[in-house]
């Protein structure tokens, strides 16, 4: 097979990217290793920024993310029993949207075959070949035969864990990590939101998150331990922690009900710099990853896609390599924000193991400083709705 561009992952990223390359006439086709299903079965994100939800209105495909989506002019920190609301709707005249990750996922899916996206589903070992050079290859295996897919231009939207970004050879770039003393265990259930908006909690007992997917549906996590598992965590534990948290602080009071999925996830800071090596480009979590506190990861990862979509539309129609080379400082001066921000608000809100009863005081101090600073929400707000592109 032959193609302009090859794109390696069908998330979300890879998927958006295909549909934007598509739209401008652009040939591309993705190949994933996992099945559609095992791509959909996958609980991440929920709040996407105006880049993400822009993108979606642009190619079109937004008629379930504007019928169910909700709209969010505002999020909530909290302290003990003492709640700061960050008005974002009022201090940046903007707001994001509550709208699963998986459901992103599921839309540009079935958009893909009317659309012309061509999206190979469970290709296993699939290899970068070439890509130091003008005419890079794929490889994978599919029915018991090797396949190959000539590019133009190979980008990597695999993930951390996928193959793009391993084909970088190691002195070519650098890598920046953080990895985080505990995780987050998180459970999904059909029972209405116990808060209208988002509540992220610090207390006594370490960080708690209140969200939503639905009116109907929500998503809670708590801190644990990086030693907890499942078993440790029965529902009913979950759900009486949960009780304890927000009862006091919002304003139905946690709902139970059955489990729909539950999960432990180790957090961590990391950035691979370049995001650029000869004819491959990394876009989304093979570049970077951020602890979810700050709701940037979907986010960065469309805001990467943005930028490298108008590359390689404008090189493709103009034979202009100066976007390509761009692509990479560009698109890591918002991804550094993107941490900063979201190392900030988790050092903020969570209990490290390491600190005591300092560290517990500037917790306190800066959040009576974000409550009583209209500047200091500003800047807080800014950052969750997103920075501009």
């Amino acid at each position: 097979m032959k193609t302009q561009v090859a794109i390696v992952g069908a998330g979300p990223s890879g998927l958006l990217l295909g549909h934007l390359l598509c739209a401008a006439g652009i040939g591309c086709i993705v190949v994933e290793r996992q099945s559609p299903d095992h791509v959909l079965g996958r609980i991440r994100a929920g709040v996407l920024e105006t880049v993400t939800t822009d993108l979606m209105r642009e190619l079109g495909i937004d008629q379930r993310l504007n019928a169910e989506g909700m709209v969010e002019g505002g999020f909530n920190l909290a302290t003990h029993d003492d709640v700061i609301r960050i008005d974002i709707e009022a201090l940046t005249g903007r707001h994001v949207i509550v709208y699963g990750q998986t459901e992103i996922t599921r839309d540009l899916m079935e958009a893909a075959p009317d659309r012309g996206l061509a999206v190979i589903y469970e290709a296993a070992n699939v290899a970068l070949h070439g890509i130091e050079s003008r005419h890079p290859w794929v490889t994978y295996e599919k029915g018991g035969k090797v396949e190959r897919i000539d590019a133009g231009f190979i980008v990597g939207c695999d993930g951390f864990h996928g193959a793009a970004r391993r084909a970088i050879p190691a002195g070519a770039a650098r890598e920046f990590e953080r990895i985080y003393p505990f995780g987050w265990l998180g459970i999904l259930a059909d029972v209405p939101p116990c808060h209208p908006e988002l509540i992220y909690a610090n207390g006594d007992r370490g960080f708690a998150l209140a969200s939503m997917r639905s009116p109907t549906r929500s998503r809670y996590y708590i801190q644990v331990p990086l030693t907890d598992t499942l078993d440790d965590w029965p529902e009913e534990r979950l759900w009486d922690e949960l009780e304890m948290r927000f009862n006091p602080l919002s304003e139905h009071g946690v709902t139970r009900g059955p489990a729909l999925e539950m999960s432990i996830a180790p957090l961590r800071s990391y950035v691979f710099e370049t995001m650029r090596h000869g004819r491959l480009f990394l876009a989304g979590d093979a570049a970077h990853i951020v602890p979810p506190t700050g709701a940037k990861g979907l986010n960065l990862a469309a805001s990467d896609v943005a930028y490298l979509s108008e590359a390689l539309i404008g090189y493709f129609r103009t034979g202009d390599e100066v976007a390509l080379d761009n692509y990479t400082p560009r698109a890591l001066a918002r991804i550094w924000k993107a941490e900063r921000f979201s190392w900030f608000l988790t050092k903020l809100m969570h209990r490290f193991p390491e600190d005591g009863a300092f560290e517990h005081r500037m917790q306190t101090a800066e959040l009576e400083y974000v409550a009583s600073s209209r500047a200091m929400q500003t800047a807080i707000a800014e950052n969750y709705v997103g920075l501009p592109l």
